[in-house]
């Protein structure tokens, strides 16, 4: 599927494929492009597609490039924010004052920008200021992600730290925790790629001043968001320490359970082995109370150290 925008009037418009021999495209956007597509593309502006699965193990020093007087980048966007969080891939090629990009699915940052630049006049003049704006409204999806996950890791504290946490809802809270870290990591790594991006395209010397104060801005921000990310890790790490504390603590109580019966059952355990061995002075033959007595004496040790643990608070 193809989106072809061309600038009128300050603002992106969407052309269809036969009316591009009198509006000239800034912006070709490929979602998933076919065979036919792709073939189009190469009989139309003399372009060759690239393949975004192709570029997947590419280095990254082999990731931004140009060659025949083209332009050619590799980046990875940010897909979802909560229910999916992953990258897509997507390949730029900049020639002959058009940006051609290929994704095989839409990207919410590319819905917006869309929506945005046919809203807002000025907002773009030419490709550079497309590519340059799709990689700024990247970095705003991404601070948007870290703000809900902040958010996610606040409920998380409440129930961690404000309430006795028992091992199912422990569970629960990991599970959350380790796809806060995994969402957090996603972020900074796509965060990571848009830096190498902007970068390199502020040594390429293409960009006009505008432009580069726009892409200075946009480092600025990626360099603000790194801070935020690495306070969610460490928030992140303590809510898994003190998780796991109380899954600890939790253990320790059934271990303590066994331990104090263990206590408690040691001294019956001694006085029916001394009553047992004792063939002498057996205590139903020289005394008619010797089993009651015996009896009572085992209860009573039984009772004496759940009393000690008692008042020593160690039952509770």
């Amino acid at each position: 599927m193809f989106n072809i925008y061309t600038l009128e009037k300050g603002r992106l418009v969407k052309i269809r494929p036969d009316e591009i021999a009198t509006r000239k495209p800034i912006w070709v956007d490929a979602i998933a492009p076919s065979t036919e597509e792709r073939e189009w593309v190469v009989n139309t502006f003399a372009i060759t597609l690239p393949h975004p699965e192709h570029l997947r193990d590419i280095e990254a020093s082999a990731r931004f490039y140009e060659e025949n007087e083209e332009l050619h980048l590799r980046s990875d966007f940010l897909l979802g924010k909560e229910s999916d969080s992953r990258s897509v891939i997507v390949a730029f090629v900049l020639a002959d004052n058009v940006l051609f990009s290929v994704h095989d699915e839409d990207l919410p940052v590319f819905q917006h920008f869309r929506l945005h630049s046919h809203v807002q006049p000025d907002l773009v003049e030419n490709c550079l200021d497309v590519l340059i704006d799709l990689y700024g409204s990247d970095v705003e999806f991404s601070a948007d992600a870290l703000e809900e996950a902040y958010a996610d890791l606040g409920g998380i504290s409440g129930t961690v730290l404000n309430s006795t946490l028992s091992d199912k809802q422990a569970g629960v809270a990991l599970a959350n925790i380790a796809f806060a870290e995994h969402l957090n990591g996603r972020i900074r790594r796509n965060l990571m790629d848009t830096r190498r991006a902007v970068s390199f395209l502020m040594r390429s010397k293409l960009l006009a001043p505008d432009q580069m104060a726009e892409a200075r801005q946009i480092m600025q921000d990626i360099d603000s968001l790194d801070g935020h990310t690495s306070f969610l890790f460490d928030k992140i790490n303590f809510l898994m320490n003190t998780t796991v504390g109380f899954i600890n603590i939790n253990q320790n109580k059934i271990v303590r359970l066994f331990s104090v019966a263990a206590v408690a059952l040691l001294p019956p355990t001694l006085i029916a082995s001394i009553y047992g061995m004792n063939f002498k002075h057996m205590p139903e033959l020289e005394w008619a109370n010797g089993y009651p007595f015996a009896l009572v004496l085992m209860a009573l040790s039984v009772a004496a150290p759940f009393w000690i643990f008692h008042r020593k608070g160690w039952l509770k």
